[in-house]
């Protein structure tokens, strides 16, 4: 199996919509390295994709009518919401 180059993954998560690089950046920072080649490049494919369908997906506007897609979209989220729950800070 080919080993797909996690730097241009990254350089690909990178969209300029800046509601999917707040998902898709710390995504493929934190998770990407855990995920099986199977899923590895199912998240390569994924970011081949128009953006307005990624938004549309992640944002839950539409489903993916690729069931692996909607898997891996609920991953992006569970991370993201993973993320918010570490990172909240109580201010007195």
């Amino acid at each position: 199996m080919q080993k797909l180059d996690k730097r241009k993954i990254f350089w690909h998560s990178r969209r300029g919509m800046l509601e999917l690089d707040l998902l898709l950046i710390p995504f493929v920072t934190d998770v990407y390295s855990q995920l099986c080649y199977q899923e590895q490049l199912l998240y390569s494919n994924f970011l081949g994709e128009e953006d307005q369908d990624l938004y549309a997906w992640i944002m839950g506007i539409s489903s993916p009518k690729n069931k692996d897609y909607e898997n891996l979209v609920t991953k992006i989220l569970a991370h993201s919401k993973g993320l918010g729950e570490n990172n909240t800070t109580v201010t007195s």
